[in-house]
């Protein structure tokens, strides 16, 4: 097929509805797990659900009425699931690099906020991004957003959880995003008010920031194990996953001894911490991309070349740490932590994907722990980045293999959502991300 026939087959694929369900023949699918491809596969999905994946064609009964052949043939395309940002803060606008428009940000309503991060959502869908774990903010965006999931009048977004306010404790680090431990009598009762507010799962500031100036972490863990292990047990008896930000080794030691279901950032992790994580099943989400983004804009942010040094030596070590843990089979999900400095929503899950493979992990690891992994590990209400008989239908097509390279996922590509279809060129204006 030429590329003029292939153009056409794409702009051909149909909305599924109810009554009309599509019947795609690709060349190559991925279908979210870490094994091989799959080659020549045939897919039929609904506006609701993928109801067949296989090398087959598929049985008469998943086929609209009188359909005989594929609705498209796609030999020279790839299916891969839309991709999810297990960490986010949708309450900021990552992609603003202005230091006196980024805290103006932060001292506006949260109605404010709460109207421009859903301008985000129908962006982030065309973007690819179908599934959204926010990892903290007091301003109520997260919740908020999180309950349009279940409106009657849900608009075109992918799928929102949030954990509300982050915990810290107070006059430490994370007060834009958290509020203190100190405002409750026992761990149990603040989990029992984050739930009751709305919360999916609970956010937990173990530790501060690093110091860029030092190339360290140099302020002591926020929280002890027992601390930590307390939210957890009480977050646990409320049917809900921990998640810690956590940078140090000393800080990364008491997450994982208070039994956290995720490791956020994680820098300056041990070698030794990465095998208990595995053998716990505690996922790791590492968040290059905004270290890497103050070295993209050191100028700007003022840094000179000593910080820079102290940056990329921190980077270059975090990706040591990730092929060792990939190959250790420690648990890994991809998050950018859009809302950073220079990480737009969306565009920065794509960057952080890029960063991940410039590590050393093979594109197909990394399209996994954009997709599977979290799909897996983060216990979603809905079913989604996996290509599975069941799952939500929510798929890329593009000619643009990402198992060539992952920065192709920012290419021109189809996004198949919930029976829509969608067409991205990759030169769209994605301004307010």
């Amino acid at each position: 097929m030429n590329a003029g026939a292939n153009m056409r087959a794409v702009a051909a694929i149909p909305r599924a509805t109810d009554e009309r369900r599509v019947w795609l023949r690709v060349g190559t699918l991925l279908d979210g797990g870490p094994g091989t491809p799959l080659h020549d596969a045939h897919v039929v999905y609904g506006p609701k659900a993928i109801l067949f994946v296989g090398k087959e064609s598929p049985p008469r009964t998943m086929l609209s009425a009188g359909q005989s052949e594929p609705d498209c043939e796609l030999p020279n395309y790839t299916l891969l699931p839309g991709l999810i940002d297990a960490h986010t803060h949708l309450f900021l606008e990552g992609g603003e690099l202005d230091e006196s428009r980024r805290a103006e940000y932060l001292q506006q309503a949260p109605e404010k906020m709460i109207e421009l991060a859903r301008s985000r959502l129908e962006k982030l869908v065309r973007l690819g991004i179908v599934g959204i774990r926010e990892t903290g903010d007091k301003h109520g965006v997260g919740l908020a957003l999180s309950k349009l999931n279940s409106s009657a009048r849900r608009p075109l977004m992918p799928y929102v959880d949030s954990p509300g306010a982050a915990i810290h404790h107070r006059g430490r680090y994370g007060s834009f995003m958290a509020e203190p431990i100190e405002d409750y009598a026992s761990p149990a009762a603040c989990v029992e008010a984050r739930i009751r507010a709305g919360a999916q799962r609970i956010k937990l500031i173990a530790t501060g920031i690093i110091n860029f100036e030092n190339g360290a972490v140099t302020a002591p863990p926020q929280m002890t194990t027992e601390e930590i292990g307390a939210f957890v047990k009480a977050a646990r008896a409320q049917g809900k996953q921990t998640l810690a930000h956590a940078s140090g080794d000393a800080g990364i030691e008491h997450a994982i001894e208070g039994g956290v279901d995720t490791i956020e950032h994680g820098f300056f992790v041990r070698d030794d911490q990465l095998a208990k994580m595995r053998d716990r099943e505690i996922a790791w989400v590492p968040t290059f991309a905004p270290v890497r983004r103050q070295v993209d804009h050191a100028d700007r942010m003022g840094w000179n070349n000593t910080v820079v040094a102290n940056l990329k030596r921190i980077l270059d070590r975090h990706a040591t740490s990730l092929v060792k843990a990939h190959e250790m089979g420690t648990q890994i999900i991809a998050g950018s932590d859009s809302g950073s400095y220079g990480v737009a929503h969306g565009l920065g899950l794509i960057y952080e994907l890029e960063l991940m493979q410039r590590a050393g992990l093979s594109p197909l690891a990394v399209v996994h722990l954009a997709t599977g992994a979290a799909s897996e590990r983060l216990a979603f209400r809905e079913k989604f980045g996996q290509i599975k008989a069941g799952f939500l239908s929510r798929m890329i097509v593009t000619r643009h293999s990402p198992l060539e390279s992952i920065a192709n996922l920012g290419k021109r590509r189809i996004v198949l959502f919930d029976g829509e279809v969608f067409e991205t060129e990759g030169s769209e204006n994605f301004a307010g991300l």
